[in-house]
């Protein structure tokens, strides 16, 4: 049987998000080296990404409610017109003269308002397009077109704005927008039926509906709990692998590294969706998830570059499956009318766990482990004798301490009965589509 059967409309969308997250890529990478080289200034440039996480962090607890309410083929295609529409804006502006930073500001602030919406519709639509056993491939295949927009968005920036402009580069993700929308206008998503109880109640009692749902189901509520502090160990290891790898090697090879990660994320992505994952979801985000905490330690066994290389390029390998899994459970056992929400839900963890884990990495680092390792420091007889002394090895501490703790946060949550059978303890979800719409062939799970 053709794995890919019947894919028509997922394949268009997921076609136009490829082209359009390329486009977002391109331009948050562009725009911050634009924003540095004009005013000189790393706050301002820092600002250019608080002003992406602020507005979406604050949205995304109502965004799930809403894109459940909405329908989300229509929901995608204004989120796409927006962006576009934005992106020409400055573009005109900075053709002008006029572009200042508060447009700056409000420009990434309005598109990351956008995503906040795209990203839980997009996610909570792929069920209503594809079958129970298509389910783990497709997200694989989700997962390839984001390792895509993380390594060629950097790549294509440093070409354009090069050759056409940084007010070229904006026109060119205005246009990417633009092939997201006209993919969403082509394809068509069948709307789950929603419960009359929804219907009747507020906004806010919608939204948290969804996080009682989870909360109420413990194998989720835990999978959300590693979810999160996941994200969090992750985020502190992404400050920390800069200052890392410039203290075994030069800025090129530091480029060099994060170009092989990005190259293991595709190798995943693309594994994946081939491959199709574990028969049990679970054993995909918890299984492979203490294997990425093992890669994760390994950066800091030897102050090797080489052993850098290798051990970051297998953690990025193994994060689309991972995050490939962790969907497709979702997926599976959270009614379609409800995934906005619990998708959503997931974004808020992820968008509070990354800015506190930016904050904490720094002062970790500088004050706790680097005074540890220097030559003549606390450990420096003991774990010094096994990992080395000096400048650099403090981080590499750091990146044992956060690869072990993610081994121990997945090997304590596969200990919990209730997380570890979550599939089976929890029926699929069935999906049922609104009159008008069953034409388009919605997911038949079975319970």
């Amino acid at each position: 049987m053709n794995p890919w059967a019947g894919l028509r409309n997922f394949l268009l969308i997921w076609f136009g998000q490829l082209v359009s997250g390329v486009g977002s890529r391109l331009t948050a990478f562009a725009l911050g080296v634009w924003v540095l080289q004009t005013t000189g200034s790393t706050t301002r440039f820092a600002m250019v990404f608080v002003a992406m996480a602020v507005p979406s962090l604050l949205i995304s607890p109502i965004a799930g409610a809403l894109v459940d309410r909405w329908d989300r083929r229509r929901t995608m295609i204004a989120c796409e017109a927006i962006s576009a529409t934005t992106m020409l804006a400055m573009a005109g502006l900075l053709a002008s003269g006029h572009l200042t930073m508060w447009h700056i500001y409000v420009g990434v602030g309005i598109t990351a308002l956008a995503n906040a919406f795209l990203q839980p519709a997009y996610a909570a639509s792929i069920p209503l397009l594809a079958t129970s056993d298509q389910l783990t491939r497709v997200n694989g295949l989700v997962q390839t077109g984001f390792a895509i927009a993380q390594v060629g968005g950097p790549l294509l920036a440093g070409i354009l704005v090069s050759t056409i402009s940084m007010q070229g580069v904006l026109i060119v993700d205005a246009l990417t927008f633009v092939t997201g929308l006209l993919a969403l206008v082509w394809a068509r998503i069948p709307r789950p039926q929603r419960s009359s109880d929804d219907e009747e109640r507020g906004l806010w009692h919608e939204a948290a509906t969804g996080f009682a749902y989870v909360r109420d189901r413990r194998g989720l509520f835990g999978l959300l709990i590693v979810f999160g502090l996941s994200n969090f160990m992750f985020g502190i290891a992404s400050i920390a692998i800069t200052p890392l790898i410039l203290s075994l090697a030069d800025p090129a090879l530091l480029g060099m590294q994060m170009a092989i990660g990005g190259v293991g994320l595709l190798v995943g992505g693309v594994a994946m969706t081939t491959w199709g994952g574990p028969r049990r979801r679970v054993v995909g985000v918890l299984g492979f998830s203490m294997l990425a905490g093992v890669f994760l330690a390994a950066h800091g066994l030897r102050p090797s570059f080489a052993l850098v290389v290798v051990a970051g390029f297998l953690f990025f390998l193994s994060v689309p499956i991972i995050n490939a899994s962790n969907a497709t459970l979702w997926q599976s056992k959270v009614p379609a009318d409800l995934q906005g929400r619990c998708f959503a839900i997931q974004r808020v963890l992820a968008e509070a766990a990354m800015p506190l884990a930016f904050c904490l990495a720094g002062p970790l680092a500088e004050h706790v482990f680097e005074p540890l390792m220097v030559v003549d420091g606390p450990l420096a007889g003991s774990i010094g004798l096994l990992i080395g002394t000096g400048p650099g090895r403090g981080l590499s501490l750091m990146f044992i301490v956060l690869g072990l703790s993610m081994v121990a946060i997945a090997a304590v949550a596969w200990s919990v009965r209730s997380i570890r059978e979550v599939e089976e303890q929890l029926p699929d979800a069935p999906v049922a589509v609104e009159q008008g719409e069953i034409d388009q062939t919605p997911i038949k799970c079975v319970a």
